[in-house]
């Protein structure tokens, strides 16, 4: 579905990107690995049309998207849930949620209101409350009900479980998980790989900018040596 090839990207003087290639197929579930400051954010906001790469490219089902803007992305069937949760704070829970709504890119409206309430239960007992009264965790959740009313073919999150307390966790990684087994594409980042890596069949980790290791999750998970050197666990 989605191609990176020998992407080059930079924050100024700064070479951040350095001739990156990886891909995500149709229905397939990809974590992405890496300490900090290693790239994968950059990466994701390259091929989102946040940051313009300076060189390579980006092609979506074969046809070249370099430089297409966020929006553009949005309308190819990209869900996006970015570090922050970036929900309308001003705004109520519903609001959030019906102003995403529309159909997938293939006429499917798998993930309605109704849907996103029903798996995300305690939204539907805040609906008139707005994003900045809600807690972190039902900020995560708003943010991806919000994604998941676009009706993405593929779901990108970005360390969505960071700062939460465990249960939140948990029941975000079950949330991520029934995602997965509807058949919808997700590139998923955070920092507890094996987690990454159970929901995943397929993971890419990044150092300094390149792809330095990937495989299928099922592999890597059973060789964690292999992890040791590129993510210091």
């Amino acid at each position: 579905m989605i191609e990176v090839q020998a992407l080059h990207t930079y924050y100024g003087d700064s070479h951040i990107l350095r001739g990156v290639d990886a891909r995500i197929p149709t229905a397939t579930s990809v974590g992405l690995l890496g300490r900090n400051g290693m790239g994968k954010t950059t990466l994701i906001r390259s091929l989102m049309g946040y940051v313009r790469p300076a060189r390579g490219g980006v092609r979506c089902d074969g046809a070249s998207v370099m430089g297409w803007a966020p929006e553009r992305m949005a309308r190819l069937g990209i869900g996006y849930v970015p570090e922050g949760r970036g929900i309308f704070p001003n705004l109520s829970v519903r609001e959030n949620l019906v102003m995403a709504a529309r159909a997938g890119v293939d006429g499917r409206r798998e993930w309605t209101y109704d849907r996103v309430l029903a798996t995300f239960p305690r939204l539907s007992e805040r609906l008139g409350h707005g994003g900045q009264q809600l807690s972190g965790g039902e900020q995560q959740m708003l943010s991806i009900g919000r994604a998941l009313m676009t009706n993405p073919r593929l779901l990108i999150l970005d360390e969505a479980t960071e700062g939460l307390a465990p249960l939140i966790v948990a029941e975000i990684w079950r949330v991520i998980e029934a995602i997965r087994q509807t058949g919808i594409s997700t590139l998923i980042v955070d920092r507890d790989w094996r987690r990454v890596l159970h929901h995943t069949e397929q993971a890419l980790v990044m150092e300094k900018g390149e792809i330095v290791l990937s495989g299928d999750s099922a592999s890597l998970l059973a060789d964690p040596h292999a992890l040791s050197e590129r993510l210091g666990v």
